[in-house]
């Protein structure tokens, strides 16, 4: 019989420090599509070999900035610029060389965040492998593994990314960048077209598709406020064709008109309004090979709207919202951190292609916002979601499934397309810290809103946490004190207490710290004496009830 070990209490950690709510700051610009109704063949075929030769020129300028690395300068860049101008034209040089240097900068960004990852992923590996086996983790730090078997499994995985991040910080350091112009992904498909469902002339398509080249920006004070691209109040759509394709020209300075007409239906008229003051509008022809449509997008930047105050924004109260997998789970809260009405769930289904997936995200929010104005709110609370950091596979390496539930939730794109949304209707979005809401949502809030024809979830909770967190308020909330106890020498006690009271909101003291004759009381030393009875009909020794003289004669 073995001597069991003494048990450690480990000391309570205590909750991490509660960033402030803010108020996110609105859109700068608007993009919108429409499709090029009416083409010809003859069209098609023009924007094919325009987007092939562009597309060309392009991949070219990608690979010379790859290859400057670090030593890229103004100097460099108009270089390049002077190389494709007789292949193409100034505006068009103008506008590879800037797509190319915003694609660069795009995988640079991407390099950073794969090295963030290797190096917290190593981190994490080197403190686990430090703990002896079986010791458990706790929230915020993950415990040793399970087994030997285990453990070395991990030492190995530990030395491959150990060499990994070695050779990614040597090209960090040196410049160095792998950029595939098309994607990564659809580069791949070729060597596994059974597995993509793909033929190899589908195949074809969509990569020439994606490596066209046909944009451009726009320039104010110039005709409809683009000289490349242009798009007419009527919806006449020319572009201006390269050098090496001005024999394909249908109008004068080597420009080919359209046959085809594009009409922009949503913020149409904000369009209109800028392409007739001639101010800069940029825009984009692209190929979509699943539908077999020719598309044009319009984009311009818009003035930064003032922010508005914090406090003004949650006078008329707020809609807290908690996004989870499948579903918004919505409350709306009024000024004072009560929740009104039931809760609302807004659902979408993140499977399927991209295209599916971003529609049902628009559909959840155009609900909520839909909702909001019902409500009469004009704010908005979401957290601050950051899954960075809990992605990664060597902390959470057994829920396989936890892993690919955060992964799959979009919370960067839904907060972008909500800020955008909610801009037009008015409504602020304010950010709080998702810290403990989830928990502490259930544990003050779940409970008290169930009943019998209402069952509040875990997540319905959460987003009244959330409410309260943005209005400024504790997520604790003050309950009634026991019926027995609902007077004392001082007159009915309530719920809440004064704004100026000192301690409101701190625990109660614990038995030990009490006055002696409190702690007398509530043990029950002191008792309440018998009090004789007010009328004759109580008193003691008297047989049946006698009526007193109302006129005292003595």
């Amino acid at each position: 019989m073995g001597v069991s070990e003494p048990v450690v209490q480990t000391k309570k950690q205590a909750p991490r420090p509660i960033a402030d709510p803010y108020v996110a700051p609105g859109p700068s610009g608007v993009a919108v599509r429409t499709r090029l109704k009416g083409l010809t063949r003859r069209d098609e075929e023009v924007l094919r070999l325009v987007g092939a030769h562009l597309g060309s020129l392009a991949s070219t300028d990608l690979k010379a900035r790859c290859a400057d690395g670090s030593d890229h300068g103004r100097h460099t860049w108009s270089a390049r610029k002077r190389q494709l101008t007789p292949e193409s034209s100034s505006r068009w040089a103008g506008a590879i060389t800037k797509a190319t240097h915003d694609q660069w900068a795009l995988a640079r960004r991407s390099q950073v965040a794969h090295l963030h990852t290797l190096e917290t992923g190593i981190t994490t590996l080197r403190h686990r492998l430090s703990l002896p086996l079986g010791e458990k983790g706790t929230k915020r730090s993950p415990g040793g593994y399970r087994s030997r078997r285990e453990w070395h499994a991990k030492s190995r995985r530990l030395a491959a990314l150990e060499e990994r991040l070695a050779a990614v910080r040597s090209d960090f350091e040196a410049g160095r960048l792998r950029v595939v112009r098309g994607g990564k992904h659809l580069a791949r498909n070729r060597h596994h077209l059974d597995a993509a469902g793909l033929t190899e002339a589908q195949w074809r398509q969509r990569w020439e598709a994606q490596r066209s080249f046909l944009q451009a920006d726009g320039e104010s004070g110039k005709r409809c406020g683009n000289e490349t691209i242009r798009v007419t109040p009527q919806g006449e759509v020319s572009i201006r064709l390269p050098a090496p394709l001005a024999g394909w020209a249908n109008a004068p300075h080597s420009r080919y008109v359209l046959a085809g007409t594009a009409v922009f239906a949503h913020w149409g008229q904000e369009w209109a309004d800028r392409v007739e003051a001639d101010r800069a509008v940029a825009y984009r022809v692209h190929w979509d090979v699943e539908r077999g449509r020719w598309y044009v997008t319009a984009s311009w930047q818009i003035p930064a709207a003032p922010a508005i105050p914090l406090q003004a924004a949650l006078a008329e109260g707020v809609v807290g919202v908690d996004m989870n997998a499948d579903h918004l789970a919505a409350w709306h809260l009024d000024a004072h951190g009560n929740p009104i009405g039931d809760p609302r769930r807004f659902s979408y289904d993140l499977s399927g292609t991209a295209t599916h997936r971003d529609a049902q995200i628009r559909h959840a929010l155009s609900q909520l916002l839909c909702w909001a104005q019902a409500c009469e709110a004009k704010a908005i609370a979401v957290e601050d979601l950051d899954f960075s950091d809990a992605k990664s596979r060597e902390r959470h390496g057994r829920k396989k499934r936890f892993r690919q539930l955060i992964s799959g939730m979009p919370t960067a794109k839904l907060r972008a397309r909500l800020v955008s949304m909610a801009d037009a209707t008015g409504i602020a979005i304010i950010a709080v810290d998702p810290a403990y809401t989830s928990t502490w949502g259930a544990q003050h809030w779940q409970r008290p809103t169930t009943s019998k024809k209402r069952k509040t979830s875990r997540h319905d909770a959460a987003s009244i946490a959330i409410g309260r967190r943005a209005q400024g308020y504790p997520i604790r909330r003050r309950t009634a004190p026991p019926r027995t106890h609902r007077s004392d020498g001082c007159g009915p006690r309530t719920v809440q207490t004064e704004p100026a009271t000192r301690g409101r909101e701190g625990p109660r003291h614990p038995d030990s710290e009490r006055a002696p004759d409190a702690r007398a009381r509530a043990k029950g030393t002191r008792k309440r004496g018998t009090s004789a009875p007010k009328t004759v009909r109580g008193a003691r020794g008297i047989g049946e009830w006698q009526q007193l003289s109302l006129l005292d004669t003595a």
